[in-house]
């Protein structure tokens, strides 16, 4: 338009500085990104990302590597959690460890997921489909941790103290089929949720920079994810079809068949 020469120069000159009649459109945001000097936030934001990895990532490799035991039978499964019992300082090696570490990456989470928006129906782009599944399976991992943490740990026979009850402890738990149902459903989402975190924790770190190496780190966090569900699997394979195994200790903590 500035260029013809049908219109004529005060014509030109107040259509380029009429006000457009075309209302703008409101795009929602989503999470914002890390940015430092932000008060608390980009520290408090770097430490929940860190704990996800460490100690709570390594946490998660101990914890399904040691109930792959399960696969050998009762005799290995129980000489494994006695392993575990005989650490020096357990419990307080699983307070600053474990528990603590594990609270405040969750409520952490539950705080950005409350401050954050969703536009997944708005948006259904392939990030904010990712950012909905990180958010719900580390809601479902956190409650599936506390309801499995306080029946195995804190409700009945104490393991630390009578190792050998572990295996028919957990059998138990596998009676009812809605227990197994929610074993199976948390075993995928702790699975899924840390295989992304690593995938999120490179990028935001640093690590993989640029659209290929993230791209690639994908199929292996893809794997990481699969690789974990499926030792899941036959764990939980072998807690089924495996005869029950004593749950009552008879006072000796390896008084049990299965050490005999």
């Amino acid at each position: 338009m500035k260029s013809s020469p049908i219109i004529s120069e005060p014509i030109r000159n107040l259509l380029a500085s009429s006000p457009s009649t075309v209302t703008p459109v409101s795009v929602k945001g989503g999470v914002s990104p890390l940015r430092a000097g932000r008060g608390h936030s980009f520290l408090l934001r770097r430490l929940h990302s860190l704990s996800g990895i460490m100690p709570i990532g390594f946490f998660l490799i101990e914890h399904f590597f040691s109930n792959a035991f399960a696969t050998k039978g009762p005799g290995a499964y129980t000489r494994q959690v006695a392993f575990l019992s005989g650490f020096p300082f357990v419990v307080g090696l699983e307070l600053f460890g474990i528990w603590l570490p594990i609270l405040y990456h969750s409520l952490y989470g539950f705080y950005i997921w409350f401050r954050g928006e969703s536009n997944v129906a708005d948006y259904p782009w392939a990030g904010n489909w990712m950012y909905s599944a990180q958010r719900w399976t580390g809601a479902i991992a956190f409650f599936y941790m506390v309801w499995h943490t306080w029946h195995l740990r804190f409700n009945g026979v104490h393991l630390l103290t009578y190792p050998a009850s572990a295996f028919g402890k957990v059998q138990m738990e596998f009676h009812n089929p809605w227990a197994v149902a929610f074993y199976a459903i948390g075993i995928v989402c702790a699975s899924w949720h840390f295989a992304y975190g690593l995938w999120l924790f490179a990028a935001k770190w640093g690590i993989t920079q640029g659209p290929v190496a993230r791209k690639r780190w994908g199929y292996v966090c893809f794997i990481i994810a699969v690789g974990f569900m499926a030792v899941g699997a036959v764990t939980m394979y072998a807690f089924l079809h495996t005869p029950q195994q004593p749950v009552q200790p008879n006072g000796n903590e390896f008084d049990s068949f299965t050490m005999r």
